[in-house]
């Protein structure tokens, strides 16, 4: 790699620094192939580590590259094409539902999503744990929460906790539960059990996307699901229905 000394330009350094950068992935480097340290590529553009270090952060952000434990930073794959909504809204678990139930246990939610599902704030409710991936790759975790006063009737498993039990929830869905409208979603840093779970860093970006299910027209479940931003590309339709798009010149509405 020679040396590129950045000129002064108008827009924000890191900016063009990561327009420099994207280029060099084009050019010099193959997909999965690990990035120089940031000392070396500092040194290469002139510019000062944190500078450099925002202008990876927005190549991240854009799925160009990607922070994986014990490697470092290396040249992402193309971003990952999976529907996360769709005009028919089903409850979760329901055919055609693409998430995983990982875990349930019986818990007190935050504060926000017992407001919500107007359970009271001590009140404990089903907390699923669920995961969505992609040829063989994560893309998103979810914490489903479901009232007891939606799924009255379990008395078919005597399992407190574990998947058979968050399979025994799913199954007993209100009828005519669907999703409300909008769905709310924001960018977020990563927890720790998050991240984990994602396989990223603690602090990486996600976006974090909210929805409500409502049944007899109260709300029987709240949907909070963390998806991997480097991987994944939010779009919102006409019909509130999201999707997460592979094609990386396709931009987010």
């Amino acid at each position: 790699m020679g040396t590129t000394q950045l000129e002064t330009v108008p827009e924000p350094k890191y900016w063009h620094l990561r327009t420099v950068l994207s280029e060099a992935l084009d050019s010099e480097f193959s997909v999965g192939e690990i990035l120089p340290n940031e000392r070396d590529l500092a040194a290469r553009f002139g510019v000062a580590r944190a500078t450099l270090r925002q202008a990876l952060e927005q190549l991240e952000l854009e799925g160009r590259l990607q922070r994986r434990r014990g490697v470092g930073t290396t040249v992402a794959p193309p971003r990952v094409g999976v529907a996360v909504g769709s005009e028919q809204h089903v409850w979760p678990g329901a055919v055609g539902d693409a998430w995983q139930p990982m875990d349930c246990v019986t818990a007190v939610p935050p504060t926000a999503v017992a407001d919500a599902l107007e359970t009271g704030h001590d009140v404990e409710v089903h907390t699923i744990r669920r995961s969505r991936g992609t040829h063989g790759q994560p893309v998103a975790a979810e914490l489903l929460y479901v009232p007891a006063g939606s799924v009255p009737d379990l008395s078919a498993i005597d399992a407190p906790a574990g998947v058979a039990r968050a399979r025994a929830v799913l199954l007993q869905r209100p009828r005519l539960a669907r999703p409300a409208q909008p769905r709310a979603s924001k960018r977020a840093a990563a927890p720790a059990h998050d991240a984990k779970e994602l396989d990223r860093l603690p602090g990486a970006p996600v976006l974090v996307v909210t929805t409500r299910f409502y049944a007899r027209g109260r709300t029987a479940a709240v949907s909070v699901a963390t998806y991997r931003a480097d991987t994944c590309r939010l779009t919102f339709g006409d019909s509130g229905g999201v999707e997460i798009h592979h094609d990386p010149e396709r931009r987010a509405s």
